[in-house]
C-alpha cells in the first residue's frame, strides 16, 4: 500500500500527528509520500519522496491532517487523480476532517484492512471570458464572488441554465455544493444538504433585497455571472483561494467532470455530525 500525507506544516500539533502517523505506517510496511511543505518543515527530504502529479499514479489513499481548510487544499492537489482522501481533524469543527486524533490508529488500521466506505463528492468548475484567468478553477465547497471595496455593493446578474434569474445587489454571491452547504453557505443562511444530494445552491451575501432567498437547483444546470462594481473589479474565491478580476470578465460555473472520493468509517453518519458538530435541535 502507498499513501500520501498532507498537513498544516506551520502547526506544531499537526506536525506531531504526522510524525505519529509516519511511525504507525512504517511499522505496517506502508509506503509514504509527503507533501513538499511537510518534507521541508520536518527535515525529511532524504527519508520520504515528495507527492507530485508524477508520483501520484499508484497512490492508494491521501491523508489530510489538519482542519477542513487542509482537506480542501488536499483535494486541490489530488485533483482528478481519483485518490480517496481521509480527513484527520487537528482543527476545530471538522465536517470534512472528521476523524479525531484519538481514533487515528484504529481508523488507519481499517484503511490497511480495506474496512471503510467511499463517498463521491461533486465539485464546481468555473471558467471565465476573454481577459480573465482563473488560477484554481475547481472547488469542493463553493465559488464566491464578492465586492472589493468596503462601502458599496456589487451587482451580480445571474443566468441559470441560460435563463435570466435575477440581478443581485449584494456584498457577494455563493454557489455551493452539498459538501459546502455546511461551510460559508451555512453562515449566510443557506440550506443544509446531505452530501449525496444532486443539487447546488445559490446564496446571496448580505443582499439588499429582503425577498431574495437562497435557491436550490439541479447540479447538471449551468450558471453564468456578470458582475458590475463601482471599482470595476471584484473578488472571486474558490474554496477560499481568492483573486481579483475586472468586472468586464464574465463567469461560467458548472459541475466539474470529476469527483473527490472521501474516505468514511462504517460508523460515520452525516446526521450524527449535524447533531454533534452543529448541535442540531438543541
Amino acid at each position: 500500500m502507498k499513501i500520501a500525507i498532507f498537513g498544516n506544516w506551520y502547526k506544531k500539533t499537526t506536525l506531531q500527528e504526522v510524525d505519529h502517523i509516519l511511525e504507525f505506517m512504517q511499522q505496517r510496511g506502508v509506503e509514504v509520500l509527503l507533501a513538499q511543505e511537510l518534507r521541508d518543515e520536518m527535515n525529511l527530504r532524504d527519508t520520504y519522496p515528495p507527492f507530485t502529479h508524477d508520483t501520484a499514479t499508484d497512490v492508494d489513499f491521501a491523508l489530510s491532517v489538519g482542519g477542513d481548510g487542509t482537506f480542501l487544499y488536499t483535494a486541490s492537489q489530488i485533483g482528478d487523480k481519483n485518490i480517496p482522501i481521509l480527513g484527520i481533524n487537528c482543527g476545530h469543527l471538522g465536517f470534512l476532517a472528521d476523524v479525531q486524533t484519538s481514533d487515528v490508529d484504529r481508523i488507519c488500521d481499517q484503511l490497511v484492512q480495506n474496512d471503510y466506505m467511499i463517498e463521491q463528492r461533486s465539485l464546481l468548475q468555473v471558467t471565465c471570458s476573454a481577459g480573465g484567468h482563473i488560477e484554481t478553477p475547481f472547488g469542493l465547497n463553493e465559488i464566491a464572488v464578492m465586492k472589493q471595496e468596503l462601502s458599496s455593493m456589487i451587482s451580480i446578474e445571474v443566468m441559470l441554465n441560460e435563463e435570466p434569474l435575477h440581478t443581485y445587489k449584494a456584498d457577494g454571491l455563493l454557489i455551493s455544493t452539498p459538501t459546502g452547504s455546511t461551510a460559508y453557505n451555512l453562515s449566510v443562511g443557506g440550506p443544509l444538504m446531505v452530501p449525496q444530494a444532486k443539487s447546488l445552491i445559490i446564496s446571496p451575501i448580505a443582499t439588499h433585497s429582503l425577498n431574495v432567498r437562497p435557491l436550490v437547483f439541479p447540479d447538471d444546470w449551468t450558471i453564468d455571472l456578470r458582475i458590475r462594481s463601482r471599482s470595476h473589479s471584484y473578488l472571486i474565491s474558490v474554496d477560499g483561494r481568492s483573486q481579483t478580476l475586472k468586472d468586464d470578465v464574465t463567469l461560467h460555473v458548472q459541475k466539474a467532470p470529476y469527483t473527490i472520493k472521501v474516505v468514511q468509517t462504517k460508523e460515520h453518519s452525516f446526521i450524527n455530525s449535524l447533531k454533534t458538530k452543529l448541535m442540531w435541535g438543541i
